[in-house]
């Protein structure tokens, strides 16, 4: 008989990443030769600009395959460093760590910043990570809820409430992942006055700050630099210039915490790539032309999906600020049977299209928001017709 493998307790406490799952399924099904419509993707259909691509032929012709440095070639982070300043935030270039990826960015943060039994509070909706993270690194998540009806905006005397003696550090997203959302300056000044007064470090992860539609995300680290040296900001190349699989993200904070992230990167990953470091650069080096046709072409998709899912029976979506997904309530759906079998939650509802329709898109019980769905518009306007056409389909058969 074999015995059984012994994982870990921080094993068996961190969930999958839902998204992931949801993209996997969706890619099993599409290999058997089913048609699928694939709307979990958190990543830009868009190539990568030519400049970008361009740049890491040369890198690679240049000799850029030897070990980066640990904390990214300095060119890359001075040009961090300045694309920080035009969203107003004043940073030094010793105070960025490049990393592969946001995600482990925001990893390195939580590693630096919270010892076991620290609370990290996250407002609801959230990224699906951000809970299991504060979990591995064995902190506390305190969920702070935010409400359809306010837009998602954040609520600083709901914030305020959840802080205790053990409270650490606090999330930010902006625009949001998953609702859209944009929070405005008035709030965002009200949390950085909490982050003062407690002592609080803010993760700020803004990396989908260049998509916002209804006017600029304001930068949390811009509103002033005593605000600004308690943030860790979290961006990357990923969103802006669809570079998702080039795994570049990085911190900017303040110097003395950037050497300590520096640290713990040094003994997980070291330096990210080279060549995408190489491509990184150049992005935030070209001409912007290309980033604003992309946002003109969310905005667009944008627009015409929040009216067609409104259109649909027992679904209410609200508009988006920001980013590139919908999150349509379906909350009247629950409880009712499609072709005999019930549906009891969005996991239930989110099976059944994909193995039913053909229709991929995510539930919204791993952003803490059980009652929602998450539909991402980094799609064509022709799979997003098709991909209503079959949610619609799905939900007029419903008893």
């Amino acid at each position: 008989m074999i015995e059984p493998i012994r994982l870990s307790r921080r094993a068996a406490q961190v969930a999958p990443s839902s998204t992931m799952a949801a993209a996997a399924a969706a890619r099993a099904l599409a290999e058997q030769g089913v048609s699928v419509v694939n709307l979990t993707a958190g990543e830009p259909d868009f190539a990568t600009p030519e400049p970008i691509r361009q740049a890491a032929h040369e890198a690679i012709e240049g000799g850029y395959t030897k070990y980066p440095p640990l904390t990214g070639f300095a060119d890359l982070r001075q040009a961090v460093i300045d694309y920080t300043a035009e969203r107003g935030a004043g940073y030094r270039a010793d105070g960025v760590v490049v990393s592969c990826g946001a995600k482990q960015a925001i990893t390195n943060a939580l590693l630096a910043l919270v010892d076991e039994g620290d609370e990290v509070i996250i407002p609801a909706p959230y990224w699906v990570s951000y809970v299991d993270q504060v979990k591995l690194v064995g902190g506390t998540p305190v969920v702070v809820e935010t409400r359809a009806e306010e837009n998602f905006a954040l609520d600083p005397e709901r914030i305020a409430a959840a802080i205790t003696p053990r409270t650490t550090a606090l999330f930010l997203n902006s625009p949001c992942n998953p609702t859209g959302a944009v929070f405005p300056r008035a709030a965002l000044e009200a949390i950085g006055d909490l982050a003062l007064r407690h002592r609080l470090w803010v993760i700020s992860d803004e990396i989908y700050a260049a998509l916002s539609y209804d006017g600029e995300a304001v930068s949390f680290p811009s509103l002033s630099p005593e605000i600004a040296a308690r943030t860790v900001l979290i961006d990357g190349v990923s969103k802006i210039f669809a570079m998702t699989g080039w795994r570049i993200g990085w911190t900017v904070c303040d110097p003395v915490l950037a050497k300590a992230m520096a640290t713990m990167q040094g003994q997980t990953t070291s330096g990210a790539t080279a060549i995408s470091q190489r491509a990184a650069l150049a992005g935030l080096h070209m001409d912007r032309a290309p980033v604003r046709a992309m946002v003109s072409e969310y905005d667009k998709r944008r627009q015409y999906g929040v009216g067609r899912l409104n259109a649909i029976p027992g679904v209410r979506c609200g508009r988006p600020s920001g980013a590139f997904y919908f999150f349509p309530n379906i909350s009247a759906l629950v409880g009712r049977t499609h072709q005999g079998t019930p549906i009891d939650s969005s996991a239930t509802l989110t099976r059944l299209l994909l193995e039913r329709e053909g229709l991929a898109i995510v539930g919204g019980n791993g952003f803490g928001a059980p009652e929602y769905v998450r539909i991402s518009y980094a799609a064509s306007l022709e799979n997003l017709r098709e991909g209503f056409d079959r949610l619609e389909r799905f939900v007029r058969a419903l008893t």
